[in-house]
C-alpha cells in the first residue's frame, strides 16, 4: 500500500499560511541547496501529487513558467500525477492531471490502493486537514524554518495527533526537516 506523506513548509510557531509571503522557495540570498537536496531524496519517492484546486492553479499558474529552476520543482510538477480534489474545476490544463470529485475519504483510499510509490500533499490547507481528520496520512515532513508570523492557517488546528519520530534533519539556514509517521502506519509495516 502506498504512503500519503504530507509535506509542508511552515513557520516556527505553526504557520503554514503563505500568505504573508515568509516563504520563497527560489530566494536566491539564502543557502537552501541541501534543503534542496532533501527535497529531490522526497520527490524520488514519490509518484503522485494530491492538492486542492487553490494550490493546483496556483502551482499550474507559477511553476511550468520557471524556465532556470535550480530546485528541480518545476520540472518534477511538469511530469508527476497530479490529483486535484475539486467540484468546480472543469478542465485542469496541466498534463498529467485527474480531478477527484468523490467522496474524499474513497478517492484518497483508491490511490492508496493503487501501485506506485507515495503520494504526497502539499500547501491545500482545506484538504490536508479533512486528511488529517479522516485519518489518511501515514507520515509527516514538516520543513519548519526559523520565522514567526503570529497569526495564519497552521497544520495542527485543532486536531489531535500523536506521531513517531522517524528523523531530525537541520540545514545550514537554520530550517529543520520533522519527519513523523502516525501510529497506523508504524502499525501496518510502513516506515
Amino acid at each position: 500500500m502506498r504512503k500519503l506523506v504530507i509535506t509542508e513548509n511552515m513557520t516556527l510557531d505553526g504557520v503554514i499560511d503563505m500568505a504573508e509571503g515568509w516563504f520563497d522557495p527560489l530566494n536566491e540570498n539564502v543557502d537552501q541547496s541541501d534543503i534542496t537536496a532533501a527535497n529531490t531524496e522526497h520527490r524520488e519517492e514519490a509518484d503522485a501529487l494530491l492538492v486542492g484546486r487553490h494550490t493546483f492553479e496556483t502551482f499550474r499558474d507559477f511553476w511550468p513558467k520557471q524556465t532556470n529552476d535550480p530546485t528541480g520543482v518545476s520540472r518534477y510538477l511538469n511530469t508527476v500525477d497530479k490529483y486535484v480534489v475539486s467540484s468546480t474545476l472543469n478542465d485542469p490544463g496541466w498534463q498529467n492531471t485527474k480531478v477527484l470529485r468523490g467522496r474524499l475519504v474513497d478517492e484518497v483510499q483508491a490511490l492508496k490502493e493503487a501501485p506506485g510509490r507515495d503520494i504526497v500533499a502539499t500547501g491545500s490547507i482545506q484538504l490536508v486537514h479533512a486528511l488529517i481528520a479522516a485519518n489518511l496520512v501515514d507520515e509527516y515532513r514538516l520543513f519548519v524554518f526559523p520565522v514567526v508570523i503570529g497569526h495564519g492557517a497552521r497544520l495542527f488546528d485543532s486536531a489531535r495527533a500523536a506521531l513517531e519520530l522517524l528523523e531530525v534533519r537541520p540545514f545550514v539556514s537554520g530550517a529543520v526537516l520533522l519527519r513523523y509517521s502516525t501510529p497506523s502506519s508504524t502499525s501496518s509495516g510502513t516506515p
